[in-house]
């Protein structure tokens, strides 16, 4: 579990082993790389294409070639992949998957904070809540290079528009290995717990099982990493926060914008859960601060010590 590796690595990895076996698959990127692309561009040289940074087109090929039948990857930065070109994810892949059967997969590298460094332009905290408005897509987030790697049997084998957003760096392995990456109800319980229950994604996974950790000794808390946020068994996720005194759910994205904090929300009001439940998320508004991503989260209100004291608050006052 300590060799760390890109997510992004990780499913092209596998994307190249299905390309020697699957000559319908077709790999499109919008200028961006990667060590393994490399293989790709050089190995499948009639089945890979660089638009240029032209994201827009970039979505305008693929949903082309995926009306020849290709099952096609599109690869770019996240907020570039998602916001840059909406209007042609909405007409190009949400609309024209509600008549034709298609199969394109964007990966979105830069999910949150992940590039740091380069400022709010290339941070990305709106990608689920604008996803989550399409029609038709599917929508992936992964915590760790295990489920990111998995990912690619339902790119492959199901059919529609799908996102996966990515972390751009190495993160800690919170599975054994590719196998134990177990995709089926869309959720993993990565902590048991009685007290509260974290519904987190991406890397707030991570923040989460700090957080549980950190209130130990005072608290049980649960942390479940909901990964497939279109697909997951809401029945059964039901039946496992069933009971408990709170709920939160922790997203690195602005809170009460749509994202994982609505769609939790609309579960537990739906199946009439008796929890209470509070969203946590990035406070909207955009920040020009530089520091590490630690310290910026902290500025936003999703770091491990801010989201430690506000789940500590909320359990102590119930």
């Amino acid at each position: 579990m300590n060799n760390s590796v890109a997510m992004r690595d990780a499913l092209l990895r596998n994307v190249l082993k299905a390309m020697h076996e699957d000559e319908r698959i077709y790999f499109v990127t919008a200028d961006f790389g990667s060590p393994v692309l490399d293989h790709i561009r050089s190995g499948f040289p009639n089945r890979f294409c660089n638009v240029g940074v032209a994201e827009q087109n970039l979505i305008n090929i693929s949903s082309g070639l995926a009306l020849e039948g290709y099952k096609v990857f599109s690869y770019a930065i996240a907020p570039f992949i998602t916001m840059r070109c909406f209007e042609q994810l909405r007409v190009n892949l949400a609309l024209l998957s509600e008549v034709r059967d298609i199969n394109v997969n964007l990966i979105g590298v830069g999910a949150g904070y992940s590039y740091v460094v380069s400022g709010p332009t290339h941070q990305c905290y709106e990608d689920i809540s604008l996803i989550r408005t399409l029609p038709n897509f599917k929508l992936y987030s992964s915590s760790d290079q295990h489920t990111a790697g998995a990912f690619i049997e339902y790119c492959l084998n199901q059919s529609g528009p799908k996102y996966l957003r990515f972390d751009a760096q190495p993160l800690p392995a919170l599975r054994e290995s590719l196998e134990a990456a177990c995709l089926i109800d869309g959720f993993e319980i990565l902590r048991a717990g009685s007290d509260g229950v974290i519904v987190s994604t991406g890397y707030m996974t991570h923040t989460a099982l700090a957080v549980a950790e950190n209130l130990s000794s005072q608290k049980d808390i649960m942390v479940i990493d909901l990964f497939d946020l279109t697909g997951f068994d809401q029945k059964k996720l039901v039946e496992t926060i069933m009971g408990k005194v709170v709920v939160f759910s922790l997203e690195e994205g602005f809170s009460n914008r749509g994202g994982l904090d609505a769609l939790m929300g609309e579960m537990i009001k739906s199946a009439r859960i008796s929890s209470n439940f509070e969203g946590i998320g990035v406070n909207p508004g955009y920040s020009f601060e530089l520091g590490t991503r630690q310290e910026l989260h902290e500025l936003v209100g999703i770091g491990q010590d801010a989201v430690t004291q506000r789940i500590e608050q909320t359990l102590n006052s119930l």
